[in-house]
């Protein structure tokens, strides 16, 4: 791991958890898998503290242990830390999918880590109740919901965090919840909803293959239209009913049953025009669906592995542009094509004075976006003409580069958000009180000369430079999202590759 990736997960963990489970995190970041003696023995903590942050970081699934005959070993996972980025687009996939109390629902298992589902349901109950203008919740509809989010498999049981014993298999069993029970507790009364010590936890690895499909179905829809999107989906989904979620690429799906799931859709131009846009997913040259036989009306193979390889050269081509202009990314997308290239050849190509030619070229390779190899002439014994140079592109180099300038400015922008609020912290708590008072006032009846009273504690200097500041905080928070979006892609394709 880099430093400015374990940078990165430490200021994540002290954003969210404070300093004393950012200490003790750091100190397995940089330590790897060590007994609770060792941390002691490093980190400047008293017993007590260092236990409550390990009890915190195992809590939400970043520190798992594995228990021998003579000592525990605490190792971290920071992949797991790196997700606490995309906890805003998990909530707005399960909203999506299940409704906004799903999203009230999984916020609070977010905030817990683990949870059983009679607190989740009496949490979010009280929360709905909290809101304004909502209707009345009902518990046997957040039953509802909650079973939903377990039959998506976006929640499943959590059982332990010891690595010898925790289940490879996911647990989605339901538990028998005594809904009176339910009503009693949240009447303050005693009851027992039946599902004592089972604990349920966001499934991770399901929200991450969901966010993979959307972004191969995104890119189709933005490539072709949104007919070629839908009918990405639907090949997905039946990629699911054959083959491994993480396979690189799918059994073979048949055209008939295609054709069965579009007819079940509201898209008559989709159904009309299926083989036409099978044919135009499979010619395009992202090449993310392959036809691998003929039988039935043909068979269709849906490449994840190659998806997410072209994206990847997408993603990279688009980053030279900005950075560098349209005409190094000419120059990054003809070395890439000819796969190994002579800066002759590359200004024979390029179609742009050969002098502009060698600059680009070789500010691409000092960036290491494109790479020169040094080769040697046969038949040539001595002198300047003995050896050549030859450029081409390492894209899993390029692509690890890529992942570490993502690092590097989400770890930026989060401290500049930081210093942003830190140092703008008077005059946002000031805003706060405003703000109390006259939701305290209007609920007492206050007059609009009273309120406008208390409005004018604000100064408009101070009105100016708030929104000023607030301004700021919304594009660093927009940043960090894109960002994440990039980082997101790039990972799949390491992981595909």
């Amino acid at each position: 791991m880099s430093a400015v990736y374990n940078k990165l997960c430490s200021l994540l963990l002290e954003e969210h958890f404070g300093p004393i489970v950012q200490r003790v995190g750091t100190d397995l970041i940089n330590n790897g898998g060590r007994s609770l003696h060792l941390i002691l023995s490093t980190v400047d903590l008293p017993s007590a503290k260092v236990k409550e942050g390990l009890y915190v970081l195992i809590k939400y699934g970043f520190v798992t242990y594995h228990v021998d005959q003579k000592t525990t070993l605490y190792t971290i996972d920071c992949k797991k830390i790196i997700m606490i980025l995309r906890y805003p687009r998990y909530m707005f996939l399960v909203k999506t999918h299940c409704g906004n109390d799903s999203e009230i629902m999984l916020e609070e298992v977010l905030k817990h880590g683990y949870i059983t589902a009679s607190d989740m349901i009496i949490k979010t109950y009280k929360k709905i109740q909290e809101l304004p203008s909502s209707q009345e919740p009902s518990i046997p509809n957040l039953k509802e919901t909650f079973e939903l989010l377990v039959k998506n498999q976006f929640l499943m049981r959590s059982h332990s965090f010891d690595t010898m014993l925790e289940d490879t298999k996911p647990d989605y069993n339901l538990p028998n919840l005594n809904l009176r029970a339910i009503a009693n507790l949240l009447q303050n009364e005693k009851g027992d909803p039946g599902d004592s010590k089972i604990y349920w936890k966001i499934n991770f690895d399901r929200f991450t293959q969901d966010l993979r499909d959307q972004v191969v179905t995104s890119a189709i829809s933005r490539r072709l239209d949104t007919n070629a999107g839908e009918l990405m989906t639907q090949l997905i989904n039946l990629m699911y009913l054959r083959t491994a979620p993480w396979a690189d690429t799918s059994n073979p799906i048949p055209y008939t049953e295609i054709k069965d799931a579009v007819k079940k859709l509201n898209y008559p131009e989709l159904e009309q025009y299926l083989e036409q846009y099978l044919h135009l997913i499979e010619e395009d040259n992202s090449q993310f669906i392959m036809r691998v036989g003929d039988s039935g009306g043909g068979q269709y193979s849906v490449n994840m592995k190659n998806a997410y390889n072209q994206l990847a050269w997408t993603t990279l081509e688009n980053i030279v542009t900005e950075k560098y202009g349209s005409k190094a990314a000419r120059i990054f997308r003809l070395v890439r094509n000819k796969t190994s290239v002579e800066l002759e050849q590359i200004q024979q190509g390029a179609m742009m004075p050969a002098k502009q030619v060698k600059l680009l070229t070789y500010t691409l390779a000092q960036e290491n976006y494109i790479q020169v190899q040094e080769m040697k002439r046969s038949g040539v014994s001595a002198g300047p003409m003995k050896t050549f140079f030859m450029f081409y592109i390492d894209l899993n180099r390029v692509v690890q580069m890529q992942v570490e300038h993502c690092y590097h400015a989400l770890y930026n922008i989060i401290q500049r958000r930081d210093h942003e609020s830190t140092s703008n912290k008077r005059m946002i708590d000031k805003q706060l009180r405003v703000e109390i008072l006259t939701s305290n006032l209007k609920e007492h009846g206050a007059t609009e000369e009273q309120l406008a009273d208390i409005a004018e504690m604000m100064t408009p200097s101070e009105k100016q430079q708030l929104e000023k500041v607030q301004k700021s905080i919304k594009k660093l928070s927009a940043a960090e999202l894109l960002i994440d979006e990039t980082l997101f892609l790039l990972h799949m394709y390491q992981r595909y590759h």
